[in-house]
């Protein structure tokens, strides 16, 4: 085992990470947390594979390769070391990118070799837990999932600030794509703002004239749009996920969706209203479906999921009618309500006395619905001109 040092060769300035005082006292204060774990539980170590683990563990670290599924790195945490197993082709970069100065070890071995023998090797004669079924280790994924939320002082600034430039990259692109656009622009305009600010789009889904309430989960293809676009899209930077979701009509919509859409803000806004703190899932979603059944759209809530508590996983616990999942002080939760073809999603935290909304409107119409007499803003269909 050795401790990872820059690979020859000069770099600039731009290149050298200067460490966080504040993430290297989160990275220790979470090993303190998962060793206290590991004690309880009479564990040896713990083997994390899984991007959202390493991430976590490592305060925004990101173990893909191009920050795509192809995972480089897994991390094997003990009592009294962190340690990164990976090959030598990315061992470099791991460490002058992710998790330079913070006093993890390094463990690899040639690029030609399964990860999974280093795994394994180092798990041999161990009694170890880990976060997927490898070997004879313990899967304790709900256990983590645990301490992944509720978010940190930290992660909630970050999220913050990957929300607001979501939301501005989905604003800017539906003020600014032309009439008769292929959903496939428009998403690689998305894509364009998005990768400017290092937010790796995760889901996106470009809707044109009615594509929504064809195909709820619909992508985008090379259909061009015509009178009605909805743009919604979930980032990640930092590990953290966070979407958002803006509609624009070329010409004033029809009566028809214009009610479907403020219905939908409605249910949404119920749901960001009543995701309080240590309420657990079912009782927010009984009020979503009262607004559903209400409003005469009962069985819409059947064609599409309605969101997520969402985190280092994009999905942390889904909103279902049953679920016994407590919702605390520090939870993002994404909230995506759609009725016939509307749309709307945006993401919120939960607060101890309330909701902030992570994703807001920047420069975009807006209505205010009201729930239990709380006025809460929500997005209006931006009006555009054929001309425009």
């Amino acid at each position: 085992m050795s401790i990872a040092s820059l690979l020859p060769g000069s770099m600039s300035s731009g290149e050298i990470q200067i460490i966080d005082p504040d993430r290297g006292a989160e990275i220790l204060r979470r090993h303190d947390l998962l060793s206290q774990f590991l004690k309880e539980q009479s564990f040896d170590g713990l083997l994390l594979t899984r991007p959202s683990n390493f991430s976590w563990a490592t305060v925004g670290g990101n173990s893909t390769r191009g920050s795509l599924s192809d995972t480089t790195a897994a991390l094997f945490v003990s009592s009294d070391a962190r340690v990164v197993l990976t090959r030598n082709t990315d061992s470099g970069q791991l460490f002058d990118r992710e998790v330079n100065g913070l006093g993890f070890q390094l463990k690899e071995r040639s690029w030609q070799e399964d990860l999974q023998l280093l795994m394994g090797d180092l798990c041999r004669g161990r009694n170890v837990a880990c976060d997927f079924p490898f070997e004879r280790c313990q899967d304790v994924s709900p256990h983590l999932r645990g301490m992944r939320l509720p978010l940190s002082k930290t992660e909630r600034k970050s999220i913050r600030v990957t929300g607001s430039q979501v939301a501005h990259a989905v604003e800017a692109t539906a003020r600014s794509f032309r009439q008769g656009d292929s959903e496939a622009e428009i998403a690689g305009q998305l894509v364009h703002r998005l990768y400017r600010q290092k937010i790796i789009p995760e889901r996106i889904q470009i809707l044109a004239d009615g594509q929504g309430q064809r195909y709820r989960h619909w992508g985008f293809g090379d259909d061009q749009v015509e009178s009605l676009c909805t743009i919604a899209v979930i980032g990640r930077r930092e590990g953290l996920h966070v979407g958002a979701a803006r509609t624009v009509s070329f010409g004033k919509p029809s009566r028809q969706f214009r009610k479907a859409h403020l219905d939908t803000l409605l249910v949404q806004a119920t749901g960001m209203f009543f995701s309080q703190d240590q309420w657990e899932i079912f009782e927010t979603w009984n009020r979503v479906e009262r607004i559903y059944e209400k409003f005469g759209h009962s069985e819409e809530w059947h064609f599409a999921d309605q969101g997520c508590v969402t985190g280092y996983e994009l999905c942390e616990a889904p909103i279902v009618p049953k679920s016994q999942f407590k919702l605390s002080a520090g939870m993002p939760v994404f909230w995506h309500s759609s009725i016939e073809e509307a749309t709307s999603a945006d993401t919120i935290l939960v607060g101890e006395k309330g909701f902030d909304v992570l994703t807001p409107m920047e420069n975009w119409p807006q209505v205010k619905v009201d729930v239990k007499g709380v006025s809460i803003q929500r997005p209006d269909v931006l009006i555009r001109s054929s001309s425009d």
